[in-house]
């Protein structure tokens, strides 16, 4: 069984997210230039944490996370990007959601670093900046309900699921994966899911308009 989030039935922005818009049509033009360069242009610009402690390659801090394992990667994360984004955007103000994605990003990374500094295996993707951008919906709209895809087997069937349970649930999974991901030679990021999510969910409050007076 998989749920996939679609939009916040409960509320919709008071215009259009045109940074979460921005920001998805930017991980898709990096991963058309992935697609491309192929194994060198990821090898150039993804990151590595033994890299990063050792001192170099400190731009693929900031590259790796607009850039994707795959078709299923990039979708995957862009689908649950365009069903939080938007409102947290709009809670923030273009600006300030722009500078929050990206330290979530950030935060992320040095998450996933902290957690492997002597790993040598390639960790690209927007989904811990996207756990950031969840982190601050929860916090922030935890009744609203998230229409949703529920697919069983081949069933599928559009339902409404309360944002807490919906992004609580995901939360927890990333939490107890973390253990059996340490052992792992690849695959999901947990670590810094629950980086991201965790930064997001502190930083919410303040980068709220209201909290730092008035629309930017």
């Amino acid at each position: 069984m998989s749920v996939i989030p679609l939009s916040d039935a409960t509320r919709r922005p008071s215009r259009f997210p045109i940074a979460t818009a921005s920001i998805i049509f930017l991980n898709a033009v990096v991963f058309v230039l992935e697609l491309m360069g192929g194994d060198a242009f990821v090898t150039r610009w993804a990151l590595v944490p033994a890299d990063i402690v050792s001192g170099h390659r400190w731009i693929t801090v900031l590259t790796s996370m607009f850039m994707h394992g795959g078709w299923a990667h990039i979708l995957g994360n862009m689908v649950f990007l365009w069903a939080f984004g938007p409102e947290v955007e709009d809670l923030m103000a273009s600006g300030r959601y722009v500078v929050f994605y990206v330290l979530g990003g950030l935060s992320a990374t040095a998450a996933q670093v902290a957690a492997d500094p002597a790993s040598t295996v390639t960790n690209l993707g927007a989904s811990g900046a996207i756990a950031a951008v969840m982190g601050a919906f929860l916090v922030t709209y935890p009744r609203d309900r998230i229409r949703s895809l529920l697919v069983i087997f081949v069933f599928v069937r559009v339902t409404y699921i309360p944002a807490a349970l919906l992004i609580g649930v995901w939360f927890l999974i990333q939490v107890l994966s973390l253990p059996a991901a340490q052992h792992a030679a690849g695959g999901v990021a947990y670590a810094a899911h629950v980086g991201g999510f965790i930064f997001g969910a502190v930083a919410a409050r303040p980068f709220e308009r209201r909290a730092l007076g008035g629309a930017g």
